[in-house]
């Protein structure tokens, strides 16, 4: 008999440090450091493409002020875009300070989601329903057919408009033509497997590893370069320290 409790024990607290390394694994992964307004990880983006996004997200800023990043990834480490996008957004600081006046435009190939993340200040332009109608016109298309690099440039240019006409400015850094694909919306649920193994460990412990967790949140959101110094071709000095408000949209390609 005591044979048996002493492998019950065992085999609990085996469980519970594996459910400890996979919850520190996907919330202190390293997330990758700062390029520029545009940050083809995935290598998708061809130079001409990138290049003059550069020079689109450039004039945007200096313009409106509006701070907008473009994020490519292969994969997103077990997580979701809506979580990957919000700690991206917030580790970069994406936006200027006291204004939260940022944009993200995230791809993540192998999972195949896209997504809009706005911070606080630009969510009364670049609505949840303005970044679904940009992502299901302008970008969605194009990702469908493999065009990775028409599709960013594409959803940059359509948020850049829109910027530029509620701010009454005239963007001029690029001839490209807007081009605009309709297609039915399609939505995907985002991964819940962080929440199920936060819970499973809370009742495990009976509360008791709360002030861990919280701990080796802080500690993985601490990790990666950060903003503010950083220097890139074309004008960027980078990003000031803004925040995501949540808001935003995201798609299946």
């Amino acid at each position: 008999m005591k044979y048996i409790m002493m492998n019950k024990k065992t085999v609990f607290f085996l469980f519970l440090w594996g459910l400890i390394y996979i919850f520190v694994g996907l919330y202190s992964q390293q997330l990758p450091q700062v390029q520029g307004y545009v940050n083809d990880f995935a290598d998708i983006i061809s130079y001409n493409y990138e290049n003059e996004m550069n020079q689109l997200a450039n004039e945007v800023e200096r313009k409106t002020g509006v701070q907008i990043a473009v994020v490519t990834v292969n994969e997103m480490g077990g997580t979701n875009e809506y979580e990957y996008a919000a700690r991206l957004f917030k580790q970069w600081g994406i936006g200027h300070q006291g204004r939260d006046n940022g944009l993200l435009i995230l791809v993540a190939v192998e999972e195949r989601r896209v997504r809009i993340e706005t911070g606080y200040g630009i969510e009364p332009i670049i609505t949840d329903g303005k970044a679904g109608e940009i992502l299901d016109n302008y970008v969605v298309p194009f990702l469908k057919q493999g065009d990775y690099g028409q599709g960013c440039f594409q959803g940059l240019l359509a948020v850049a408009n829109v910027i530029a006409k509620e701010t009454g400015v005239e963007i001029t850094g690029t001839s490209a033509k807007q081009r605009q694909v309709r297609t039915t919306r399609s939505r995907g649920a985002g991964s819940c497997f962080p929440i199920i193994v936060i819970v499973l460990l809370i009742i495990l412990t009976r509360g008791r590893i709360i002030p861990w967790l919280f701990l080796l949140s802080l500690g993985g959101g601490s990790r990666g370069g950060g903003f503010g110094g950083g220097s890139f071709g074309g004008g960027f000095g980078g990003f000031g320290g803004g925040m995501s408000g949540g808001g935003g949209a995201s798609r299946g390609f």
